[in-house]
């Protein structure tokens, strides 16, 4: 922990494999690339200093509201187009700006650094702050969802997506200590129910605040809805860069592109793969990227990121396909 953290003070924002995202998009003068998750705007400053075009997704209206002053958003035509919905909707988003085809889509899955930094949206129990967890800030918030849920709808939700071995014992105490009203409320009900004792290596309620967050903000659902879109815009030799924090949204993405290229197992991985199916709409797929133990170094919350790039052929996207068959 640095001093600015232990003071409370905001950690400056570091994009996490910087480097390797923009190798891996390539960006060209004039060329229009996808920002899928703005936040800070780490990667579209870097897109933007390569000389292309940047529209950018954010539904966090903070994240739109502080890009709207870059100096890019005000010439004229702009070279950062801020869109202030899900990246889910930006097949549609862009038909409307009259764009058809991108030569690149970028996503950082997952909480910013910005609002994990920031006691009020209570993303974070490293600061008291409301249980609130929505990236659009309206909506169901963590608190309405801990304090209505069932028991057992709650304990669903820990174990699929925070992979709470314990979520049964988790959601009944959650139950029996109603009304929670602030993140505190919350990790310390975790933190009994679990047994957890000072100086442990990791905090037990980690798990459950990625677990409702997800659930608050239906992120694995967006991610599934978004790499789909990007397959959508992209044009032949189009890029996709994407950078996921945790197993479930890595396993996502992996088995996306997996599918994409148009792998089949073959029953023995003696004999050649599977043919038929539809023709591969992403090739070049790379093996997981980490980040350097220097980067980790510099910004410790890049050690659990993945980065998983590939390109995009010219095959119709997939469910274009399936339409057509």
């Amino acid at each position: 922990m640095t001093l600015r953290q232990a003071q409370g003070e905001p950690t400056p924002h570091i994009p996490v494999l910087l480097g390797e995202v923009i190798a891996a998009l390539d960006p060209q003068p004039g060329d229009v690339v996808v920002d899928a998750t703005f936040g800070a705007g780490g990667y579209a400053r870097a897109i933007l200093d390569a000389g292309a075009t940047v529209h950018a997704f954010d539904r966090d209206p903070d994240a739109i509201a502080a890009g709207s002053a870059w100096p890019e958003a005000g010439e004229d035509p702009a070279r950062l187009v801020l869109h202030h919905r899900r990246f889910s909707e930006m097949v549609a988003a862009l038909a409307a700006a009259g764009i058809a085809r991108v030569d690149g889509v970028t996503m950082d899955i997952g909480v910013s650094s910005m609002q994990l930094d920031q006691a009020g949206r209570g993303f974070a129990f490293s600061a008291e702050g409301p249980l609130d967890m929505r990236m659009s800030q309206a909506g169901e918030s963590a608190a309405d969802f801990l304090n209505g849920a069932r028991e057992e709808e709650i304990a669903d939700v820990l174990y699929r997506f925070g992979e709470e071995r314990q979520s049964r014992r988790v959601a009944r105490a959650i139950v029996a200590a109603r009304p929670l009203a602030t993140t505190g409320d919350l990790a310390r009900v975790v933190r009994k129910a679990l047994g957890y004792r000072a100086g442990a290596p990791k905090d037990p309620a980690t798990r459950t605040f990625q677990a409702v967050r997800i659930h608050v903000n239906a992120e694995l659902d967006e991610l599934e809805a978004g790499l789909a879109a990007a397959e959508a815009l992209l044009r032949e030799g189009g890029r996709l860069a994407v950078v996921s924090f945790h197993s479930l949204e890595d396993r996502i993405v992996k088995r996306f592109l997996r599918e994409a290229a148009g792998a089949h197992g073959g029953p023995s991985r003696h004999l050649p793969e599977a043919k038929g199916g539809p023709p591969p709409t992403f090739a070049r797929v790379s093996r997981a990227i980490r980040p350097s133990d220097a980067e980790i170094g510099r910004n410790p919350r890049a050690r659990s990121a993945t980065l998983r790039a590939a390109v995009r052929t010219a095959a119709p996207a997939r469910k274009r396909q399936e339409q057509a068959a």
